[in-house]
């Protein structure tokens, strides 16, 4: 039985070698399987962690369930939560001013890359939403600090707490639904680059929208051209962004992510052909029939959401791309995008590049992209850059 360690009067936990160099090297988790003493720690606490001789290396959340079982929130010592959690989030929100541009919509606060563990916040228009990953995050005077915070500093007219089910399962906090926290107001309509958007707070994926990819929006309508394939389209991100292509057509197996794309086709005075089917079905339905595009888009969901998964996500998208650059006339563009943070940018690189050598494709790379800036990659926190983008010109 591990014995529990103090720090100055205060309750630390001991961690091993490996994960006290882990932090010395700029990471901020430390896996449960490298703790060494932490048999008294609440769960959700504010301790102190230190190495197995006692030396201090930050201040972290903990959680009594998670593999990640510490989460730095600084390196010095924190004598006043509350006010930590303010200023951080005051330097969230002047860092995206600096940032976002030409949208009312974007990310506020990403977790470890702005050095609030745990949190996930979002603006479209006037309403807010946010999102509680760990015990820390939920504990209801630190839930009260920032929601007070977002509140007294942007002035929204809602806010709104996304729930995912399952992280509150994995950290054993007790079942919530989605919900407005403050105000009454649940629907806005919200821009990106120019484009308009219908936003219900507490209906749709994520915490609403694919905010992440929104200077991918912009970047690939300064490429595409003549007649467009959205695939996975959801509800109408790039598609809306194609106006000066001919003819737009939208894929997706949702139904419902449909009706809202169509709903913010016509906010946009636009007429895209929307079809739900199966990508894959489709895909090889088209290109067994010969059918071909001058701009094809594909922006699947993770397919790999764990290690364990890498091979047969690799295959998934590397038939999605053979599919995709056998449809595309010879000077067309390819936009191929993952969000499978344990695919690696080289993984994908090199399967997109098997998919063009089976379809006897040249490409020539025009960007290489990852997620917008409003969600930040901290190099030293390698899995908070997670989104590839690809946009590519198919030659002969």
């Amino acid at each position: 039985m591990p014995k529990k360690s103090h720090v100055n009067g205060a309750l630390a936990v001991k961690v091993s070698a490996r994960g006290a160099g882990r932090l010395r090297d700029g990471h901020v988790w430390v896996y449960r399987s490298d703790v060494l003493a932490a048999d008294e720690v609440a769960a959700g606490a504010l301790v102190k962690v230190v190495d197995e001789r006692g030396a201090f290396l930050g201040t972290a959340f903990y959680s009594s369930t998670s593999q990640i079982a510490i989460r730095i929130i600084s390196k010095e010592a924190v004598e006043d939560l509350a006010r930590l959690l303010c200023e951080r989030i005051r330097a969230s929100l002047a860092y995206r001013e600096r940032v976002v541009t030409d949208s009312n919509a974007y990310r506020l606060i990403f977790s470890e890359a702005d050095f609030l563990p745990g949190l996930i916040g979002d603006r479209y228009n006037d309403l807010l939403s946010f999102q509680v990953l760990t015990q820390a995050m939920d504990a209801e005077p630190v839930r009260a600090t920032f929601v007070s915070e977002l509140k007294d500093t942007l002035s929204p007219a809602a806010i709104v707490e996304r729930v995912e089910p399952k992280i509150r399962q994995l950290e054993q906090l007790p079942a919530r639904g989605s919900a407005l926290v403050m105000g009454e107001k649940s629907s806005t309509i919200f821009s990106m680059n120019g484009v308009q958007f219908h936003y219900e707070a507490l209906e749709g994926q994520k915490t609403g929208a694919f905010l992440d990819q929104r200077e991918n929006y912009a970047a690939a309508a300064q490429y595409a051209r003549g007649e467009a394939l959205d695939v996975f389209c959801y509800q109408g991100g790039f598609a809306l962004h194609l106006a000066q292509c001919s003819k737009v057509t939208g894929v997706d197996s949702s139904r419902p992510a449909l009706e809202v794309a169509e709903r913010n086709a016509g906010l946009n005075g636009r007429e895209i052909e929307w079809i739900e089917a199966n990508a894959f079905d489709l895909l090889r339905d088209y290109s067994d029939e010969g059918r071909k595009f001058d701009t094809i888009i594909l922006d699947p969901p993770a397919f790999a959401r764990n290690k364990r998964n890498v091979a047969t996500a690799l295959r998934a998208y590397k038939e999605l791309n053979l599919r995709a650059l056998r449809m595309l006339r010879s000077g067309g563009i390819l936009v191929t995008c993952s969000c499978s943070y344990h695919v690696s940018p080289s993984d994908f690189l090199e399967t997109v590049l098997a998919a063009a050598h089976d379809s006897h494709r040249n490409l020539r790379l025009l960007e290489n992209r990852a997620q917008a800036k409003d969600h930040p990659m901290l190099l030293t926190v390698p899995e908070t850059a997670y989104l590839k983008c690809l946009i590519l010109n198919v030659t002969y």
